[in-house]
């Protein structure tokens, strides 16, 4: 029980191929000045650095990428996407972080999917290169170990900093490196549009010609037959198992952490549908080629089902049927915690399936009840929207028909999902089990205000003062990104007498939810601070 919340109680109460990863050990680093944005040189593409080749378990050559950077940013030329140049800027050096750009250049498979099993190498040794945007502790003696590594979602033709900005006060209360992997070429075609000479080098280019009949004639609207999505899957491998080098921006210069390293994988929405492919599809020949995951345990949100519960393995091949088992996680290996919200859930639906604690298949399903799926929070934490424009894509917007997109804080479920997931992982600690929502005759059943029954609940919904939508009407992602809908005051007052009473009622669910582990006490805080402040009645 915190501060916060005993002080409220106690003051109103009376009397949460060869290889798909070919090995990165020995990579090497481009001195920074190699890639001076300001010179003439193409940034990046300086010294070249080495290209080690190892041995994995099968015997055969693995050639590993090489890491240049950190590209300089300075006032003309900054990452896309940087901290301080989002829609609400952040200062990362006031909280003791530094943030840096790296071009990552390798060889990548692009693979086929036939049947449920191990995807088979489809076109070998295709280059690329990409960039990662990575957020570290300044000093060694603050890092947890804990390195979260999210494909940067593609689905607005930009890159969004999703994970950043869902779990920012728990990475950075923990003292977790966060890294953004752009691995889609539209996103590149936009960097490229905002910054010609910074992102020259970046390239998924397609390894077919395009008289090869394997390239296929259609594409995704979002897509290019000269370019190929099908590179995201070895290029995040690789960019995973960079981490684990001495070549890694976390290394700190050689100095060892103080904990074992710990490598999370995060993917939200379109990402989150990529973790179907890569967990079900590529990570076992990770495993077989390496001899261990890549990934110590992911999180998995808001993608499952009808809902983007997996995208296609390359992008000529068909999408597996929705009864197909590549649709469903089992016997992973490593740790995995599945999420919906509330815009999402039923379309999803069939992506339920029991949690287990039993390893290889340990598993947790949760739906956040009341929490939209396209928050504010993607976009704050975005590109600033005159850079988007620069990139030539179009600004999503705030609002919907019926107002501003939800201000439900899904951060209050994320920071309890690492921190527990990472419970999971180095202490044995299980995370607490969530109930669905409820669901009958295909539709949620709604409390007496309107708001739906089960799932992960938090006082916005137990002592509700709106009834929450997981979908609205406009353009852009309207239909998925929720609103509410404010009680009036004399509901309010007919529900809660008093401010007292309302705010007793907030600090005794709150205490209930962080006793249970479902929210962080720090959240937990934020939440009875939040409701004393409010004007409830």
């Amino acid at each position: 029980m915190t501060a916060v919340i005993a002080a409220v109680l106690l003051a109103m109460t009376p009397a949460v191929g060869q290889s798909v990863a070919p090995a990165m050990f020995g990579a090497s680093t481009v001195p920074a000045d190699a890639a001076d944005p300001s010179s003439t040189a193409i940034p990046g593409a300086g010294v070249p650095a080495a290209t080690p080749t190892v041995t994995g378990p099968s015997g055969a050559p693995l050639t590993a990428p090489r890491i240049t950077g950190p590209i300089r940013a300075t006032a003309t030329s900054y990452p896309f996407g940087a901290a301080n140049h989002t829609r609400i800027p952040e200062n990362l050096a006031a909280i003791g972080y530094v943030e840096e750009e790296y071009f990552v250049s390798g060889l990548a498979n692009v693979y086929t999917w036939p049947a449920p099993g191990p995807a088979v190498v489809r076109t070998a040794n295709a280059p690329y290169t990409t960039r990662i945007l990575v957020r570290r502790p300044a000093k060694v003696s603050a890092f947890s170990g804990n390195v979260v590594v999210e494909p940067l979602n593609p689905s607005n033709l930009f890159d969004l900093n999703l994970g950043w900005g869902l779990m920012h006060d728990q990475l950075i209360r923990n003292g977790d490196v966060w890294v953004g992997v752009t691995v889609k070429p539209v996103s590149m075609q936009t960097l490229k549009t905002f910054d010609p000479i910074r992102y020259a080098p970046l390239s998924m280019n397609n390894p077919l010609p395009l008289d090869d009949p394997r390239n296929c004639a259609t594409v995704p609207s979002d897509s290019s037959r000269t370019t190929e999505n099908g590179l995201a899957w070895d290029i995040y491998s690789q960019v995973g198992q960079l981490m684990r080098t001495a070549a890694s921006p976390v290394h700190y210069g050689g100095a060892k952490p103080h904990h074992a390293l710990k490598l999370y994988g995060f993917g939200y929405s379109q990402t989150g549908g990529y973790m179907y492919d890569y967990i079900n599809a590529v990570a076992p020949r990770v495993k077989a080629e390496t001899g261990r995951s890549i990934y110590d345990a992911y999180i998995v949100a808001v993608a499952g089902g009808a809902f983007a519960g997996i995208y296609p393995i390359n992008q000529c091949e068909a999408l597996p049927a929705l009864d197909d088992p590549r649709r469903q996680f089992s016997n992973v290996g490593v740790p995995i915690i599945h999420v919906m919200s509330q815009s999402d859930y039923l379309r999803g639906i069939t992506a339920r399936r029991p949690d287990s604690d039993v390893p290889p298949d340990a598993y947790r399903q949760y739906e956040m009840a009341g929490a939209g799926h396209a928050t504010p929070t993607e976009l704050n934490y975005a590109a600033a929207p005159a850079d988007i424009e620069k990139g030539g894509r179009a600004v999503p917007p705030m609002d919907c028909n019926e107002g501003p997109r939800s201000r439900f804080p899904s951060a209050i479920f994320f920071d309890a999902f690492l921190r527990n997931l990472d419970d999971w992982v180095r202490r044995g600690i299980a995370p607490p089990h969530g109930s669905p929502i409820v669901v009958q005759n295909g539709a949620p059943v709604l409390d007496r205000f309107g708001n739906v029954v089960g799932g992960l609940r938090s006082p916005y919904l137990d002592v509700p003062t709106s009834t929450w939508y997981g979908s609205s009407t406009g353009p852009s992602f309207c239909v998925i990104a929720g609103h509410e809908v404010p009680f009036s005051q004399a509901l309010l007052q007919q529900i809660y007498p008093s401010h007292t009473v309302y705010v007793r009622a907030v600090a005794k669910d709150t205490m209930a939810l962080v006793k249970q582990r479902f929210i962080t006490r720090y959240d937990g805080d934020r939440l009875v601070r939040e409701a004393s402040a409010a004007a409830v009645p």
